[in-house]
């Protein structure tokens, strides 16, 4: 696999999700994880990984560089990084 952000000694990974991962259910039109990205996760997480996952669209929604700060540090506290030293 090849992941965007990892850290092989704790188990911890960071994907940055563009377009290409999503598809639009037909039903409701909401973006949902296409087959592929699902599978990675699944498996990463059945290999003890733990997985912070940034969509495109919730980077986008956030405008300022404060916002966006503020989206990693809570995808990063998802699997349980509490500051950059955790991760970095």
């Amino acid at each position: 696999f090849s992941l965007d952000m990892a850290d092989p000694e704790t188990k911890r990974a960071i994907e940055v999700d563009g377009p290409s991962h999503y598809l639009r259910d037909a039903t409701s039109g909401e973006r949902v994880t296409n087959g592929s990205t699902r599978f990675k996760a699944r498996l990463l997480r059945a290999s003890g990984w733990s997985l912070a996952n940034v969509p495109f669209f919730e980077w986008g929604q956030r405008k300022t560089d404060s916002e966006r700060r503020r989206l990693l540090r809570d995808k990063l506290a998802e699997i349980g990084v509490r500051g950059e030293r955790d991760f970095i």
